[in-house]
């Protein structure tokens, strides 16, 4: 940070505020005091007949990779409304009965994944603008080694898994960077 953004002050400081244990950026001029977050990501696993509905990204990062319609929360929605339109966004469907299928904690990169299960309202799909296309895809065709993300790759391998054993489950876990720069994924 370079300026206060309610003050315009060029003074910004990183420091430990009174009453606070981390390091926050704070005007000296003001006293306003400014919070970094994780983003929350929200998405779908989408189902159509023995099929899961897959985006080809359009954009950075791991621009053409495959991946689930997902995408950061926006303001004044509920996680629920942002996966949904998440998946409108990027995949042009309409999706209902969203039910929480998994959560990951990301902190080497400071985001919370909540991914659904969601059936299409209508059993169609085309690219949006995020997307270079999209496709209906049955488990032996999933393009493992060109998923866009290791979180998705997750999501997938516990979807079908709770698939094939007639219930579905509330997953969640951590996804972490090791010093190799390898992920390691622990499940809670």
């Amino acid at each position: 940070m370079k300026f206060c953004s309610h003050c315009g002050s060029a003074e910004i400081e990183l420091k430990i505020p009174d009453g606070d244990n981390r390091a926050r950026f704070c005007c000296p001029n003001c006293n306003t005091i400014f919070y970094e977050n994780p983003k929350i990501v929200t998405g779908c696993v989408v189902t159509h007949e023995d099929k899961v509905l897959l985006c080809k990204r359009a954009i950075e990062p791991r621009l053409g990779s495959w991946t689930l319609p997902a995408g950061f929360m926006e303001n004044n929605e509920t996680v629920q409304q942002g996966a949904a339109r998440e998946t409108y966004e990027e995949a042009t469907a309409t999706v209902t009965d969203l039910s929480l299928f998994a959560v990951y904690n990301l902190t080497h990169i400071s985001q919370v994944y909540m991914i659904f299960r969601a059936e299409l309202d209508q059993p169609e799909a085309s690219p949006g603008i995020e997307s270079l296309a999209t496709e209906f895809v049955l488990e032996q065709d999933i393009p493992w080694d060109d998923l866009a993300f290791p979180v998705i790759d997750e999501t997938l391998k516990l979807f079908f898994a709770d698939r094939k054993a007639g219930e579905y489950n509330v997953h969640h876990g951590e996804i972490t960077r090791l010093a190799d720069r390898t992920l390691r994924t622990t499940r809670f």
